[in-house]
């Protein structure tokens, strides 16, 4: 099978020749530049003969041309850091307008997809790492973000109605880009941090807004439930083929799992 078909029939529930594997890690000293981050994640994936390639975009990209201030140290030991918050008050919030993808950091992560889709050898698939809105938030106001969706709610929704029309329009770049799906990262939806009546409020309607401007478009689809007690049962039905969650860390195990869904699981 080449890498492509047995990712397919793995997503399907078909049989497969042998279980499909990738890694990934973050690049820091790679990740500021498109074509040295492409080339980095090429030679890694045909070094260990991975089956698909997962993009590493640094893990702020979404939140830079919002207004943080990042310090980047191109150090394969330091990722970067917010030095200092976009959203410091709730006016903040208000501040936040949609913008075009095609520029600044996000411009950088299309050109990402760009040089990866020409570099990639033929039959890799290579999906975009994307994170729900939400997520995107927490990291431009930080954890006064929990006490300000309780206080300044229309607020909140106001910033996170524009970072989703953002993130769908960095999705259809890549997309046009050549990317075969997304990996979409979700970093909040746990238990300890939001009521499952919050998740549904400020979680789940943005979510199904970024994932459904994909969902039919693209093939490899999978979701990443980031951290412990996440809403796995809520989070398997969304329009994803794939479910990926620290499987070792926390509830469901892989056996449990199965038993919930008949979804292709990616563990790890």
């Amino acid at each position: 099978m080449t890498r492509e078909e047995r990712i397919r029939a793995a997503i399907a529930g078909r049989e497969t020749d042998r279980v499909p594997v990738a890694a990934w890690m973050h690049l820091s000293e790679h990740d500021q530049d498109p074509i040295s981050l492409a080339e980095a994640e090429v030679e890694l994936t045909e070094k260990y003969d991975f089956d698909y390639i997962k993009m590493m975009p640094f893990g702020l990209y979404s939140t830079q041309d919002f207004g943080n201030q990042v310090k980047i140290y191109c150090d394969p030991y330091k990722e970067p850091i917010v030095q200092k918050f976009a959203i410091d008050s709730p006016a903040g919030y208000d501040s936040i307008r949609a913008i075009s993808a095609l520029q600044g950091t996000y411009g950088k992560q299309v050109e990402f997809a760009r040089e990866l889709a020409k570099r990639r050898m033929e039959g890799t698939p290579i999906i975009q790492t994307i994170f729900s809105p939400f997520s995107t938030l927490k990291k431009l106001a930080g954890d006064r973000l929990l006490t300000d969706m309780k206080e300044y709610p229309r607020s909140v929704h106001h910033a996170l109605a524009a970072i989703t029309a953002t993130t769908m329009d960095f999705v259809g770049y890549n997309i046009d880009a050549g990317v075969d799906g997304f990996f979409f990262a979700t970093q909040n939806a746990v238990k300890t941090m939001m009521t499952e009546e919050e998740f549904n409020e400020f979680g789940v309607f943005y979510d199904l807004a970024v994932i459904n401007s994909y969902a039919k478009k693209t093939w490899f689809n999978p979701i990443h439930m980031h951290g412990e007690d996440v809403y796995f049962e809520k989070l398997k039905d969304y329009p994803v083929n794939c479910l990926n969650w620290h499987d070792r860390h926390t509830w469901p195990s892989l056996k449990e799992a199965r038993r919930l869904t008949d979804k292709c699981l990616m563990a790890g």
